[in-house]
């Protein structure tokens, strides 16, 4: 089986090379946006099969930029895991409103981020059966 694609989207350095490291470690390839701008740069080269979203960002905050993408028929069907430093329930409430599947707080967990992938995956698979 292909190795699954996944986008990961945050300003912060040190959460990239976290991000690099654990999820090559899982057996994704990782890409790495530091910012929208960049992400979108990304996903126009290559759709990945997942999004994990940072909801504080310089130019655009994740919210509105998986509500763009949400929005998009080109990416309308990737699924978008939100990761935000703020635990408040209106902000994560806002991701999954505006079609985040799910949602992760930093500090991030590498065992509990391996299985909210797994089971988006999953999901994934389980509408493509139908």
């Amino acid at each position: 089986m292909a190795k699954k694609r996944i986008l990961a989207v945050d300003d912060d350095a040190s959460i990239c090379d976290f991000y690099q490291q654990s999820l090559k470690l899982l057996g994704y390839d990782v890409e790495i946006a530091a910012n929208a701008r960049k992400a979108k740069e990304a996903l126009a080269r290559q759709k990945p099969d997942l999004i994990l979203m940072d909801i504080m960002m310089p130019d655009q905050d994740g919210i509105s930029l998986t509500r763009e993408l949400r929005g998009d028929p080109k990416t309308s069907d990737v699924p978008i895991i939100v990761v935000s430093g703020l635990a408040d329930g209106g902000t994560l409430n806002d991701a999954l409103l505006f079609g985040a599947v799910d949602y992760m707080v930093k500090p991030i967990d590498v065992e509990a981020l391996k299985a909210k992938m797994e089971r988006t995956f999953a999901a994934l698979e389980k509408r493509k059966a139908k």
